[in-house]
């Protein structure tokens, strides 16, 4: 290899490498901002709309990082180098992983009704009592939607049922409290036969509403559950998991 050889395929790998170091700057700048975006709305610091509004900017760094890293992996293989081969395809990973998580969720939000009101008995959906006041505060509404929402919810989740123990009431009832508490739910009533609590995300801190009612029947202790956001129009299937989490983590600590 001639030194003129040498010294364009030095030049190459160092433009990879910093074409590549740019795209990890911008993958990590994308993955600040994104996982930022829930907790500056929980604080205050941002309405909704800015979070969403940050978490989409922050998917399209990370698509330019992507592109980046894409970008200094095809030098770095036309010159030879492993190292900023490496990178580049580390940023590439970061990238797509990054708009992986939104990109899911979207997905996950098409596939669900734009419902946000789950319950076992559609019928008679357990009422909120005790929460009554936080959620007139917010903006979706205190009673069940209807029929309407109902027929959505026989369509995307016909396993949520009633469950039906063989434990007295009293036993059925200290489970349910203890499971609430195990989830980490804000209890605000735990009655002979009713238990309301208050269920917070993780990232972005929305508030769910959740209603038990047990009722003694004559095979044993029917439990229903209700379990409705404040806020949004389409929970993304949030309810219907946590109901169907609760029932299954219930049963099990029964049997």
């Amino acid at each position: 290899m001639t030194p003129d050889h040498m010294r364009s395929g030095h030049r190459g790998a160092g433009l990879a490498f910093k074409v590549a170091l740019v795209g990890g700057i911008l993958a990590l700048l994308a993955a600040l901002s994104m996982a930022g975006a829930g907790p500056a709305y929980r604080t205050g610091l941002l309405t909704l709309g800015d979070a969403f509004s940050l978490l989409r900017y922050g998917a399209f760094v990370a698509l330019g990082a992507a592109g980046l890293g894409l970008v200094g992996l095809i030098i770095a293989a036309f010159t030879r180098r492993a190292r900023p081969a490496l990178l580049g395809g580390l940023v590439i990973l970061a990238g797509l992983g990054l708009v992986a998580m939104p990109w899911m969720q979207l997905q996950q939000a098409r596939a669900v009704p734009p419902i946000h009101d789950i319950t076992t008995d559609m019928q008679d959906p357990p009422a909120f009592e005790a929460l009554v006041a936080p959620r007139e505060a917010a903006p979706n509404a205190v009673d069940y939607p209807g029929e309407a929402t109902a027929r959505q919810q026989r369509e995307a989740y016909p396993d949520i049922q009633p469950l039906v123990l063989a434990e007295p009431l009293d036993v059925v009832m200290a489970a349910a409290a203890a499971e609430a508490r195990e989830a980490g739910w804000e209890i605000a009533v735990a009655g002979d036969a009713r238990l309301e609590a208050t269920a917070t995300t993780l990232w972005f801190g929305f508030k769910d509403d959740v209603v038990i009612r047990l009722t003694e029947m004559p095979d044993g202790i029917r439990v229903d559950m209700r379990s409705a956001s404040r806020l949004g129009a389409s929970d993304v299937g949030t309810n219907a998991a946590r109901i169907r989490a609760f029932m299954e983590a219930l049963a099990q600590r029964l049997e």
